[in-house]
């Protein structure tokens, strides 16, 4: 579940696809990306691989939302970039879920011990 903060609300409208928003964002942050590019990426840092459609369903609604935007390329593949938007979304999405984290973790500590 991905809890949606007052400083991430663009992130209400992707319901299910929340996760794959973030991913793919997480992902851009460290540069300019074509959609193979990005899966594997996610995969080596999240241990998750997006299928296909998941994946170009996610950068669609992420472009339409000005999130990302495609980047003029040579071949057919079709690159993407984090834009500023999406650098504030994301942002504002991952430390909320820091927060989340940050107290479940407490949480769990004083029922059930440290780690």
């Amino acid at each position: 579940m991905i809890v949606v903060a007052k400083d991430s609300e663009e992130f209400a409208g992707f319901g299910r696809y929340a996760g794959p928003a973030t991913l793919i964002l997480a992902s851009l942050a460290d540069g300019t990306k074509h959609g193979y590019a990005l899966t594997k990426d996610i995969e080596s840092f999240a241990g998750v691989r997006l299928a296909p459609g998941t994946l170009y369903e996610a950068l669609a609604r992420l472009e339409a939302q000005g999130m990302i935007e495609g980047v003029e390329s040579h071949d057919r593949r079709r690159p993407y970039r984090l834009t500023a938007a999406g650098a504030t979304a994301l942002r504002a999405h991952l430390d909320n879920q820091r927060r989340v984290a940050e107290l479940g973790l407490r949480r769990l500590a004083g029922s059930w011990g440290p780690a």
